[in-house]
């Protein structure tokens, strides 16, 4: 491991009496950076502790929002999302990844921009963009069964990780930021996370010294929800292809659709062209199918994950359609598909 500078931070004096510049990282739970840290993906010179940050620590709300503290970990957000039918989409997805031990250290804005598990990022001896500019992207022609086929470049095609992500692009959560200015920042996590382009090392909007403060997610009903991932195990693995989705129906139509889709792409994915195709529509397989291949339309696959496109739409519909079914039989049922979810 090189050597480094610890900062503490815990939000009492202002960002500007930090050394911050571009070889500087913050450190919440640690679960990502110090791994690549130790592989020298990550070396910089200054690290700055976010562990006596309380304030950002806590999960509050109030008749229109929930807010969500940087600093709350998995475990606890969770619990919280679990206990509040209208976000159980949120609990269901930091349910099923990574293990407890891991969920009790990460945190709500360390999940957010945790990097890409691409095996080529990870191994210093291959060639990869994301990590070193202009080296090559050694996923392009080579193995990459666990890639992405929305978002790509021929600079990158390596997918976010994050399941918690996914939820809550499904749930249109907004990022609240801080600068050292002082100036403070809203954006749509919809909006916050950047294509690869030609400059897949800058991954969201954020500038490098940048701090997220919270997120918040609106209070509105969400109709019933289902996280459904789809990987190689059944537990402790990334996504394949996962699906976040909530939904009603009203006179026998899809109403309010929230949508997200994981493992496919080089961001966590809101799927717009496939929610133009549903709103409104009746929830038949046939619908759900020109959903998806509306969605699929730029689509593009590069040998390895060649069938990810086609488990995209059998996980697509079997979501939908489950749900669909639990609306009618349960009409106005607000939660988790599955009660143990």
């Amino acid at each position: 491991m090189q050597p480094f500078t610890l900062h503490h931070y815990n939000g009492e004096k202002p960002l500007s009496s930090l050394p911050l510049d571009t070889r500087s990282r913050f450190l919440a739970g640690g679960t990502n950076l110090i791994d690549l840290m130790k592989l020298q993906v990550e070396t910089p010179k200054t690290l700055v502790s976010l562990a006596k940050w309380d304030k950002a620590n806590t999960i509050s709300e109030d008749d229109n929002y929930y807010y969500i503290g940087a600093m709350v970990t998995n475990s606890d957000l969770a619990k919280f999302a679990h206990m509040q039918p209208n976000v159980s989409l949120l609990a269901q997805a930091l349910l099923s990844g990574a293990t407890v031990q891991l969920r009790n250290r990460a945190t709500t804005a360390g999940n957010l921009l945790q990097r890409t598990r691409c095996y080529y990022f990870y191994d210093t001896t291959k060639a990869c963009n994301k990590r070193e500019p202009g080296t090559g992207c050694s996923a392009y022609d080579s193995m990459n069964r666990i890639h992405a086929i929305f978002g790509t470049s021929e600079s990158c095609i390596a997918t976010h990780p994050s399941d918690m992500a996914v939820a809550m692009i499904a749930l249109n959560a907004q990022v609240h930021t801080q600068q050292p200015d002082g100036n403070t920042r809203q954006i749509a996590l919809r909006d916050f996370y950047r294509e690869p382009g030609d400059m897949p090392h800058i991954e969201t909007q954020l500038d490098e010294d940048e701090l997220i403060t919270h997120v918040s997610i609106k209070k509105k009903a969400n109709g019933t929800q289902h996280y459904h991932k789809v990987r190689d195990r059944s537990s402790y693995a990334f996504a394949l292809v996962s699906v976040a989705a909530g939904l009603k129906i009203e006179d026998g139509r899809f109403k309010d659709l929230s949508l997200a889709f994981g493992g496919v792409g080089t961001k966590p994915w809101y799927p717009q062209k496939a929610i133009s195709v549903l709103e409104g529509a009746e929830p038949t397989q046939e619908v759900i199918l020109q959903a998806a291949e509306a969605e699929l339309s730029e689509a593009k696959t590069f040998g390895s994950n060649d069938f990810k496109p086609e488990l995209l739409r059998r996980t697509l519909t079997k979501v939908l359609l489950e749900l669909a079914e639990h609306q009618v039989k349960h009409p106005g049922h607000e939660g988790a598909l599955y009660d143990n979810a």
